[in-house]
């Protein structure tokens, strides 16, 4: 079930960059048929159906913030406007979650196990942070509240053994996550080339 709900995911994310609408048209006409007996255009129609932001489009504004959520403000950001990751608890700006679950999707392929321990990161949690661990400009781990990019759902902290850390050095620029804080290896942001 696991790999089917990654197949599909895979598949909508492929749909969005293809403009949703068009894709889904052509796919209607074909029959392949999967393994559990569903037709593939069925099973790609059902994908796309349980995608809320199959037909939306996506941008960063100048600053390289989501132009869908900047009116909100950093860590102010209502639930429904992210996007859970895969079958987790967290959430993301809506194509940094669909390419996070790519992309763990992917490891696990390849044997890797990738866990999630910070996502979003609302602005109380932010001042809390702060508080306890300290902020950057001082020698410690927290940005400035109101200004991180967990604030926007663009950054997530990540659960890496040595086997996942490397293959994150490998593969993460793929899915548009770069590690940039260089004193933490758990610390990926979505910085894509273009959305």
């Amino acid at each position: 079930m696991h790999s089917r709900i990654a197949n599909i995911q895979s598949r909508i994310i492929a749909l969005q960059t293809q403009q949703a609408a068009p894709t889904v048209q052509s796919t209607q006409t074909t029959q392949k048929t999967t393994s559990s007996g569903d037709t593939f255009a069925n099973y790609l129609q059902d994908a796309v159906a349980a995608a809320p932001t199959a037909n939306k489009s996506y941008k960063l504004n100048a600053k390289g913030i989501p132009e869908d959520l900047a009116a909100y403000g950093n860590g102010r950001i209502p639930a429904d406007a992210l996007e859970k990751v895969g079958n987790t608890r967290h959430k993301l700006w809506a194509p940094a979650a669909e390419s996070l679950t790519r992309m763990m999707a992917d490891a696990e392929k390849d044997g890797v196990k990738i866990g999630i321990t910070d996502s979003y990161r609302p602005y109380t949690e932010q001042v809390d942070l702060a508080r306890r661990k300290g902020l950057y400009s001082q020698g410690g781990l927290a940005a400035k509240p109101g200004t991180s990019e967990h604030g926007w759902g663009m950054a997530t902290d990540l659960d890496l053994n040595s086997k996942a850390l490397g293959w994150m050095k490998q593969n993460a620029d793929k899915y548009g996550f770069v590690n940039n804080v260089a004193r933490e290896n758990w610390h990926w942001a979505y910085k894509p080339k273009s959305v």
